[in-house]
């Protein structure tokens, strides 16, 4: 029997109908959230990005600034627009776009957000209190994931959950995500022996370690869930071939434009899985859901205000 696709654009509408019912509110005590994003360069799929995101925010009714500093920039240059960020009042979130050119220091203007700002989840304090399991802005990223899986009924509490990778930016902060929904986690990456070991052991498996159809069917057990957290653009037509042997329709889409978005997890998965999420139109959508989120969140824990009880807000 075919998985249950786990689509996310429907997930992202249910969380914008409650953020709208939020900036509502806010808009009422005379508040307008708002975030800036920074664009070095013009990186063409950074560029993308960030206008999905600056669409979002007009989406809502959220504020925004979109900065487009040249490829030039330096470090010094990047750390005095954050820091003037930092002092804006109408600026509740701060997103950095990465990567960032080579010349700049990243880690610098990560650490140089206010961490009340970092809507990204970057900060070290911020990763710091998601240790400890303190309300805190996470990664954008991981935090979709958790709505996927809540929203959509998937059992975590008590599951066997694998997350296959290790970036600091999905890998671990999803395994502290679902460490503290209590499931037992596993953390795998490029130098695990025996990945399928582990793999076919688990309820849940999380791909996020950024390898074309690196997840086989023979990786998964039958009716577990898989969300793919991986976005490859390819080009190669021999791997096109192999990868879409059994996906006749992706295949000769592939053929007519030479390219094709795809996961971490081969589309043959999808015949055993009890459920899964597609790529492109799994986590994609949540994510920049949740940047929308940490930035109605963020406005809130600036002002000292209580959140409304709806799912996005306890994220």
């Amino acid at each position: 029997m075919p998985a249950r696709i786990l689509n996310g654009a429907p997930i992202r509408d249910q969380i914008y109908t409650e953020l709208k019912q939020e900036i509502a509110e806010l808009a009422s005590m005379g508040i307008r959230p708002g975030l800036a994003a920074v664009l070095v360069g013009n990186d063409p799929a950074s560029t993308i990005y960030v206008h999905s995101k600056i669409a979002a925010c007009e989406q809502l009714g959220l504020g925004n600034i979109h900065l487009t500093p040249p490829a030039s920039t330096t470090t010094a240059d990047l750390l005095t627009i954050v820091r003037e960020l930092n002092a804006r009042d109408d600026v509740d979130g701060i997103l950095v776009q990465l990567p960032l050119p080579q010349q700049i220091e990243a880690k610098k203007i990560l650490e140089a957000v206010d961490p009340a700002k970092d809507v990204d989840g970057f900060h070290p304090m911020n990763i710091g209190r998601l240790i400890e399991g303190r309300p805190s802005m996470v990664a954008c990223t991981p935090l979709g994931v958790m709505e996927i899986l809540r929203r959509s009924g998937i059992p975590v509490e008590g599951a066997d959950a694998v997350v296959v990778g290790r970036s600091n930016i999905v890998g671990k902060p999803m395994a502290l995500l679902l460490m503290h929904a209590n499931a037992t986690v596993t953390v795998c990456h490029s130098k695990t022996r025996d990945l399928r070991h582990f793999t076919r052991a688990a309820d849940v498996v999380i791909a996020a370690i950024g390898r074309p159809a690196m997840i086989t069917r023979d990786d998964i057990r039958p009716g577990a869930t898989v969300i793919d957290v991986g976005v490859t653009r390819m080009t190669d037509s021999r791997l096109a071939e192999t990868i879409f042997a059994n996906s006749p329709e992706r295949l000769e889409k592939f053929r007519k434009t030479g390219t094709a978005v795809v996961g971490d997890v081969h589309p043959d998965v999808a015949e055993i899985a009890g459920a899964i999420t597609p790529v492109p139109g799994g986590v994609g959508p949540l994510t920049i859901a949740m940047l929308m989120s940490n930035t109605v969140k963020a406005a809130r824990l600036r002002r000292g205000l209580r959140a409304p009880e709806t799912a996005a807000s306890r994220a």
